[in-house]
């Protein structure tokens, strides 16, 4: 059985850069494949075969490092898949022939390996949010072909997806989440259309892709209240956590998202100015003294940023962004717990919630957008369009006012 290690190479210049590159074994016979990384000795952890940040790091080479780890990952797992195939059908193999099959372009047959390369190239121009999507879909992919690795992208056929679909539904994953993986896992196909790699054969034609309907993570006021006034002194980042759950709640269930990256820049003259990461749409909202009380809570002198999500400006804003969401999602778990709530509580059971208020109050269902009652989130988003901001703010202040 072949291995592959992940090494390191320091230069034999001082405070130069070294370089990584895989090692394959195979029948006491090594051959190195270049990584095409280079990196410096602090950045490297011997033990653990890694790429580490040391403490300081500027976010422009945090940002390089975050991209040769997924470099890595992808190469490794590649050449994980080139040596389960060539155990199954190549007996007889050598380190060179797994050195020239992962020479071989991914566009030349893999579906897993053209989707990599796909994420890779989101990744550059910015579609991060994309990127990541789609990696999580691929992911539960990977996860199904298992030992059998990557596919040639014109084997990708109804018969498989319908085999991967039975393989979620075994697995305990639910019909949104099935029909979620299924619609990213085809438009990475269809990309792979559209550059005449592999000629449309719908694989996708007889899978579930549709949405299901859920109950609906609401809440009314009274619960809000009850959130709003736990006594949470003793546990500070429980506290923390309801905080941005509740400015969420005043500036009408704004994504975490957008929340984290919330300027001081953005409030001026009474109101809070931002635009929405996810459709681009700028949203005026009237502040209201509880966003205020919030706010005069936490330092932070030391950000442009408003809120206390994203601290250091001089490390990976994203991955801050990402950790504060899962930590507060974790805190707020343990507050609905607490409180006996029946539905996990989240950031975004507070759009839910605004939502849910709001039409409890006769505020009319174009004004407030009757947060996840419609059909599709664009309805959503044409009714609010719309409005006159005068009008949605004088709803914000009814929801705010009904606590």
């Amino acid at each position: 059985m072949a291995t592959v290690k992940i090494k390191f190479r320091p230069s034999s210049v001082n405070a130069k850069e070294g370089i990584l590159f895989y090692q394959v074994i195979h029948n006491r016979v090594a051959r190195q494949i270049n990584a095409g990384c280079k990196i410096y000795p602090a950045e490297w952890d011997n033990l653990s075969s890694r790429v580490v940040i040391p403490p300081g790091t500027e976010e422009s080479r945090c940002h390089y490092l975050h991209s040769l780890e997924n470099r890595i990952k992808e190469d490794t797992t590649r050449l994980r898949y080139i040596l389960a195939r060539l155990d199954r059908t190549d007996k007889d193999y050598s380190a060179d022939k797994v050195v020239e099959l992962f020479f071989i372009s991914p566009e030349d047959g893999g579906f897993i390996s053209f989707c990599q390369n796909l994420i890779n190239q989101l990744k550059q121009i910015g579609k991060v949010c994309t990127a990541e999507t789609y990696a999580t879909s691929l992911n539960s992919f990977i996860r199904f072909r298992g030992d059998r690795g990557d596919i040639p992208l014109g084997e990708v056929d109804t018969d498989l997806m319908a085999e991967y679909e039975v393989y979620l539904k075994s697995n305990g994953i639910c019909p949104n989440s099935s029909s979620y993986y299924m619609r990213n896992l085809r438009a990475m196909y269809n990309r792979a259309v559209e550059k005449e790699l592999v000629v449309q054969r719908s694989p996708f034609k007889y899978v579930y892709t549709g949405i299901d309907k859920t109950v609906k993570r609401a809440v009314s006021a009274k619960v809000i209240r009850q959130i709003r006034d736990l006594d949470l002194v003793l546990y500070p980042l429980m506290d923390y956590a309801r905080d941005i759950f509740m400015f969420s709640f005043y500036t009408r269930g704004m994504s975490f998202i957008d929340m984290a990256y919330l300027k001081k820049e953005d409030l001026k003259n009474g109101i809070l100015s931002y635009r929405r990461q996810k459709t681009k749409q700028q949203l005026l909202i009237k502040w209201e003294q509880p966003m205020q009380d919030i706010i005069d809570k936490y330092d932070t002198s030391g950000t442009p940023y408003l809120l206390p999500i994203i601290k250091d400006t001089g490390k990976d804003e994203r991955r801050q962004y990402k950790s504060a969401e899962h930590l507060i999602n974790s805190k707020l778990k343990k507050i609905g717990i607490q409180l006996g709530l029946e539905i996990p509580l989240t950031t975004y059971v507070a759009r839910h919630g605004w939502a849910n208020i709001a039409k409890s109050k006769n505020v009319p269902i174009s004004t407030i957008s009757e947060a996840m009652g419609h059909d599709s989130e664009s309805t959503t988003r044409i009714y609010l369009a719309s409005l006159d901001t005068s009008v949605i703010d004088k709803a914000n202040s009814l929801v705010i006012k009904s606590l």
